[in-house]
């Protein structure tokens, strides 16, 4: 198939704006293994496509040529080529690092690919919504979510210590039907071939944890509303991981709440190593209004540290959402929730360490930073400001003179 059929024929495919609203309930009967950066995790991913018998499903927001790339290029090719139906959906803005010629030759393997809304002169602000999930699912047994990215820069290559600090979780047990069931959503929005697949709905349980999946399609916030109630109800800990640190005015109340009654609130986000340092001067912004209502700040600092994982007692979320605005306003993203002790005493044990590797900002030293700093900080959440209140002033208009109202 021609790569600039796959891209002609995806707008077209488009159906309502109701992409996604569906709340999925908690399930029962799940194993589900956290998977700490590149090393981990992507032979894990690759072991599976390996041993696929039916299907593979990867939706993917970053996607790169390199040695990671086409390590999983020719794990998805060596499986179309013995039968296995490959479906790949990656974000066109994401990918747009993806060469031609591995795009061409995932086509040629056989590999079904699909374009989550490609990028147009004349759609504006249309433009900016993205698939931002991560997500591999493997005949309907097992799924891979998290933040990490099919690039180099999430494992090691030429020996270097410099790759992305990330996150990912393997997922067995009933919730897989879910994640699949999101997957096709959004597949038959944007996709030519059409998706059919075995519904794996009667999978057996294959362990004993709760989890849920929860979305988020703009302007829906599910997987923000469950962190609002967890945080709400927390009692002991709220230990929060992100890689873009942008939380909104109900997060920093709640926060403050919870801090002052107690809880043992904590931030973890990117040091000095980040590949967005504007964003993070942003963030730093709200550090001493945090700091003076008792919660603790760290900056992660042997490596950029790109993990979503937060922590409410017992409940644990790790996927793709970051607390930042871009994840509120155009994101579609995807997260996998536990609520289990003994998982969530597993998820602080690997959040210790990087709380150990990290240096806490203290309030006193953060109040007398010096004034350059403060400018930066000043000027950042000004144009993140206007450009937020200009984007939602656009959509408005538009929806506006649609006639779609708030939908």
């Amino acid at each position: 198939m021609n790569l600039a059929n796959v891209r002609s024929a995806t707008p077209s495919r488009r159906r309502n704006k109701k992409l996604i609203r569906t709340a999925y309930p908690w399930r029962d009967g799940n194993q589900i293994q956290i998977l700490v950066d590149g090393p981990c995790f992507f032979p894990r991913m690759l072991e599976c496509i390996a041993g696929a018998r039916r299907y593979v499903l990867l939706e993917m927001y970053l996607m790169e040529s390199g040695e990671v790339a086409s390590r999983f290029i020719e794990a998805l090719a060596g499986a179309a080529s013995r039968g296995v139906t490959v479906h790949l959906l990656l974000d066109d803005f994401g990918a747009r690092a993806l060469k031609r010629a591995d795009r061409q030759q995932l086509l040629d393997a056989g590999v079904h690919l699909a374009f989550f809304n490609p990028l147009q002169y004349g759609k504006g602000r249309a433009n900016l919504y993205r698939d931002h999930r991560k997500l591999l699912l493997v005949d309907g047994e097992v799924a891979f979510t998290g933040g990490a990215g099919i690039t180099d820069e999430f494992a090691p290559t030429h020996s270097s210590e410099e790759y992305w600090h990330d996150i990912m979780v393997e997922c067995r047990g009933p919730v897989v039907a879910d994640w699949q069931h999101s997957f096709s959503l959004v597949w038959r929005w944007w996709a030519v071939h059409p998706l059919e697949l075995p519904s794996p709905s009667d999978l057996p349980e294959s362990g004993s944890l709760p989890a849920r999946l929860s979305v988020i399609h703009p302007p829906y916030q599910e997987v923000k509303g469950s962190l609002a109630r967890r945080i709400r109800t927390a009692r002991r800990r709220i230990w929060l991981v992100t890689a873009y640190f942008i939380p909104t005015r109900k997060i920093r109340r709640l926060l403050r709440k919870a801090a002052r009654r107690g809880v043992d609130v904590r931030i973890l986000v990117p040091g000095e190593k980040t590949d967005h340092p504007a964003v993070r001067r942003v963030g730093q912004r709200y550090y001493q209004w945090l700091l003076h209502n008792g919660v603790r700040i760290f900056e992660y600092q042997p490596r950029f540290l790109h993990a979503k994982v937060w922590l409410c007692d017992d409940w644990v979320s790790v996927g793709s959402t970051n607390l930042d605005r871009w994840t509120q306003h155009w994101n579609l993203e995807a997260n996998q929730e536990v609520s289990d002790g003994a998982f969530a005493a597993r998820a602080m044990a690997i959040l210790k360490e990087d709380f150990a590797r990290s240096v806490e900002i203290d309030y006193v030293e953060w109040c007398n930073r010096p004034w350059y700093q403060r400018l930066r900080e000043w000027f950042w959440s000004t144009v993140a400001m206007w450009t937020q209140y200009y984007s939602q002033r656009r959509l408005r208009s538009r929806r506006n003179i649609r006639g779609l109202g708030g939908q």
